[in-house]
């Protein structure tokens, strides 16, 4: 394990032109302190945990001493925002220290949010809030533990620091880990700039560092691109599967990568709703729950006009074409695996439509039911279960059960067996948005910082049954449930 002073950077990104970036520094924060810490993220590039306990750890991450070896830069990008594009974007609020390289080579972009104005800024401070950076930490690491591709959170910094929202509060800066922070809108920059040539450039650069077995590829830019759409339509599955909405699916929130990057206004869905839309700003549902394949494609298809200088658009769309395919098996295998088959059968696809269907009528809780549903006993003609009876008309999910238990003996599914591979892959313990605002409301309003470290405790292991904790697995009380989060960070 590693000082701050000994971490290994390997700052590549730097080597590209000054157009892809901004040289600058941090904008120290005013009186910090440390909110929280996440040592499973250190562990990611060697940062000994004991390093936390060090005044000068806040002084590295608070933007008042910058930590050897690194180069700060903001990142250059564009994107389309609610479907119109956005030639002024950028990175207005954080800043790459640089990449660090742990002891098996992997490497890590260390990305500082709120640290300050940027070439980017445009109208913005630069700085985030502490309510923006508990919902980020929060939600980034509950994501990674439900098994599904994210940024990662190493900590988080408070300041007496005033910053002005729709209310005034007080800034922080969250540090966040990814392999890569390009974006779909990194490319779209230079494109609708016409300069191909960088187009080629960033493309080649993201190739070497992020997808080397490529490399050496003769068609390695329509590979890339075949990857992008493999990995975000997979991930649009895991989203869907454990009703995930991101809340602000545009292109410059989508990373080439296929991992979920920039949490705001997003939500886990609690009565099943596909039009669920936690953004308060999206006023027509666009980046609703039930929308987010559709939208992902939209952007995939922004993404191949965006390298439409080194991919002939119609080989691009031989790379689009292949999303829905994926998407669907991804899905179905998901869905199939949450109702504890063994495989995936073809007859499965109506059986989930049946539930989901019957779901929607009734507003059931959608994590709350499958965890409840692998209690179910297959060969009992009883139907009178926890699962069902979350639902007043008892008709269609009795018959929908009924269904359930043929399926289930017709591959002589073990209950104990079941049971157990259900409870692998359906979370007891979500991060309900009332969770992360009672966190919020004691930070914010009493320095404590306990709620956090519990919550991040908690959502670590969300498939297990942690009885000590069961308050926070049941539904959301009634000020709480489909809470409207704001973009502003």
């Amino acid at each position: 394990m590693r000082k701050i002073e000994e971490l290994k950077f390997d700052n590549t990104y730097r080597k590209l032109p000054e157009e892809f970036y901004h040289l600058v520094k941090p904008t120290p924060l005013k009186n910090p302190h440390l909110v929280c810490f996440n040592s499973d993220a250190g562990s990611l590039i060697d940062l000994d945990p004991n390093e936390a306990k060090k005044p000068d750890f806040i002084e590295y991450f608070s933007g008042n001493k910058l930590i050897p070896g690194s180069d700060p830069l903001a990142m250059y990008y564009t994107g389309h925002q609610f479907g119109v594009y956005n030639p002024d974007i950028g990175d207005g609020r954080a800043i790459l220290l640089g990449e660090v390289r742990n002891s098996v080579d992997e490497k890590w972009d260390i990305h500082l949010k709120g640290s300050g104005r940027t070439r980017y800024s445009r109208i913005f401070d630069g700085r985030a809030v502490l309510r923006s950076t508990i919902r980020e930490y929060l939600c980034s690491e509950a994501i990674h533990a439900l098994g599904i591709p994210t940024t990662r959170a190493l900590c988080i910094i408070g300041s007496d620091e005033k910053v002005e929202r729709e209310t005034t509060e007080t800034g922080a800066m969250m540090l966040r880990m990814a392999e890569t922070h390009v974006r779909f809108g990194s490319f779209e920059a230079f494109h609708y700039t016409d300069r191909p040539h960088y187009v080629k450039l960033l493309t080649d650069y993201v190739i070497e560092q992020n997808f080397p077995a490529l490399f050496k590829e003769e068609n390695k830019y329509y590979m890339l691109l075949e990857e992008a759409v493999n990995r975000t339509a997979k991930l649009i599955a895991k989203w869907q599967s454990v009703g995930f909405t991101h809340g602000v699916m545009n292109t410059d929130n989508m990373s080439i990568s296929g991992i979920t990057i920039d949490y705001g206004p997003y939500g886990f869905m609690e009565e099943y709703e596909p039009e669920y839309t936690p953004n308060h700003s999206d006023h027509f549902g666009r980046y609703s729950f039930q929308n987010q394949p559709a939208i992902a494609l939209w952007n995939l298809n922004k993404l191949a006009q965006a390298l439409g200088s080194i991919i002939p658009r119609e080989r691009a769309q031989d790379a689009l074409e292949g999303f829905k395919n994926i998407y669907s098996q991804c899905f179905v295998e998901l869905m199939s695996k949450k109702l504890g088959f063994k495989t995936a059968r073809a007859e499965d696809v109506g059986l989930i439509k049946r539930l989901l269907d019957i779901m929607v009528t009734e507003k059931v809780d959608y994590t709350i039911f499958f965890r409840k549903l692998s209690n179910l006993i297959s060969d009992n003609a009883d139907l009178n279960h926890d699962a069902v009876c979350m639902f007043e008309d008892k008709s269609g999910i009795e018959d929908w059960a009924a269904s359930y238990k043929r399926r289930l003996r017709a591959e002589n599914s073990d209950d104990i067996e079941r049971k157990r591979g259900m409870n692998l892959v359906n979370p007891k313990y979500i991060l309900r948005n009332y969770l992360a605002e009672n966190a919020i409301r004691k930070a914010v309003n009493e320095a404590d910082y306990s709620e956090i470290n519990l919550l991040h405790k908690i959502l670590q292991d969300p498939f297990s049954e942690q009885s000590e904790f069961e308050e926070y697995a049941g539904p959301s009380p009634d000020w709480g449930r489909n809470l409207a989060i704001s973009c502003s960070s």
